[in-house]
């Protein structure tokens, strides 16, 4: 099989490059340039697809002995991942530019070009397994789950994919207990960047100052901070430097009564304002989302089901029950509104986690997500994805359009454990 092996300049890029070829592909090596500023250096463990990066993929191509290319992928990064970005938070929405990428670059444009080039698939070093399990009609179906190393899963940000990108994909690092293992590897093959730190965080926020990359393009806009009530606490600069469950720099003028503290309910663009209240006032249990991209088909629409779902990359999952309505817009039953009603966890620093959705993904049918959780969760906002996994296999996941509190009817209420047939977990 010929595979295109995207090199990021890291260790696990590299190793899953490594076992590519040790499976008998013709693999090639391709570094994807994302910056349009080619003098951009990583800081650190901050910041990826550097110069620096272009120059350790080189090398491990080299050690491998495989053709190696520098696709320049600057433009549709900007336009899609980076615009998404600015766009989300300006509309008072959390995204996430790793799922962005993963659908718009390397699962899209990386892959469409890998496919009109002759290639039948990309590899990456992402940590998450495919399994090929038997279903009686055409042949095997290919599922999505998660890594081996739960610390290093990577599932929730994959999930965006579909399966048509799914059925071209190829995760070698998916069985690999540990990182620690895949450093070993890659000092036992002679590769270089075998101790390299990782990256993390926003990597077009190379020095990770969120609210100043924010404030550089969006600007500023001066507005309110009101509670639940509309009562004026004080002003801000920019609704956009907010997210939902902050508590810090709130810049209120005006104490609570009650001497507590108070964390953003709700982010309001149009009015400019930004909703906060106490504690209370936090959890949701019930959450609505959009942009559905569904990868298990014997999971008919319309119908409830028992699952997990999670709602931060590196959050913990949540026994819940969803309904996927196909073709479908916002929810008309009252389970959201558009943005969330009382959410956050008080450990917000303006900056977002990273661990939303926006503009949502391929999928078989899009439409609806509704959710109903068996344990109310803290610190949700419009933009996140929520993932629904049965075991370790992914179902699907949706962009958080909405949430609430405590009105579920009691028959969709999910039960302790997860109902759906488990039978493919690898």
């Amino acid at each position: 099989m010929r595979v295109l092996a995207a090199l990021s300049g890291g260790v696990d890029s590299a190793v899953a490059a490594a076992r590519a070829v040790d499976a008998g592909h013709d693999v090639v090596g391709v570094h994807m340039a994302l910056s349009r500023s080619r003098a951009q250096h990583r800081n650190g463990s901050r910041g990826c697809c550097s110069i620096e990066d272009a120059g350790d993929a080189r090398r491990a191509a080299d050690v491998l002995g495989i053709p190696y290319y520098v696709w320049d992928l600057s433009e549709e990064f900007e336009e899609t991942v980076v615009a998404d970005f600015l766009d989300e938070y300006a509309a008072g929405r959390t995204p996430n530019p790793c799922v962005r990428c993963n659908e718009h670059i390397k699962f899209s444009a990386l892959l469409d070009r890998g496919i009109a080039l002759g290639f039948d698939a990309v590899a990456t070093g992402h940590y998450a397994r495919i399994a090929e399990v038997p279903d009686g009609v055409g042949g095997p179906r290919r599922e999505l789950h998660r890594a081996a190393d739960p610390e290093k899963d990577q599932s929730y940000v994959l999930a965006v994919m579909g399966p048509e990108r799914l059925a071209r994909s190829l995760f070698p690092l998916g069985d690999v207990p540990s990182k620690a293992e895949v450093r070993a590897e890659a000092a036992a093959r002679g590769l270089s960047v075998s101790a390299k730190p990782d990256s993390y965080d926003i990597c077009f926020v190379a020095d990770g100052d969120t609210q100043g990359f924010l404030r550089s393009h969006l600007g500023s806009r001066p507005g309110e901070v009101v509670d639940a009530d509309g009562r004026v606490l004080g002003g801000h600069d920019g609704a956009y430097a907010y997210t939902v469950g902050q508590r810090k720099g709130l810049g209120l003028t005006r104490p609570a009564a009650d001497g507590r503290p108070r964390y953003v309910l709700e982010v309001r663009p149009q009015a400019n304002q930004v909703v906060v209240g106490p504690a209370e006032l936090l959890s949701v249990d019930e959450l609505t989302a959009d942009q559905t991209v569904w990868l298990a088909d014997e999971v008919a629409a319309g119908e409830w089901t028992d699952v997990e779902v999670q709602v931060r990359a590196h959050g913990a999952p949540v026994a819940a029950r969803v309904r996927r309505v196909a073709g479908a817009g916002p929810a008309d039953d009252g389970a959201g509104n558009g943005s969330v009603e009382g959410a956050g966890d008080g450990a917000g620093d303006g900056t977002g986690d990273g661990s939303g959705g926006g503009a949502g993904g391929q999928g078989p049918e899009g439409g609806r997500l509704d959710v109903r959780l068996a344990t109310p969760l803290r610190g949700i906002a419009p933009g996140q994805s929520v993932v629904a996994y049965a075991g370790t296999r992914v179902l699907g996941q949706a962009t958080i359009s909405g949430a609430r509190r405590g009105q579920a009817r009691p028959e969709h209420r999910p039960s302790t454990s997860t109902a759906t047939d488990r039978s493919a977990d690898v």
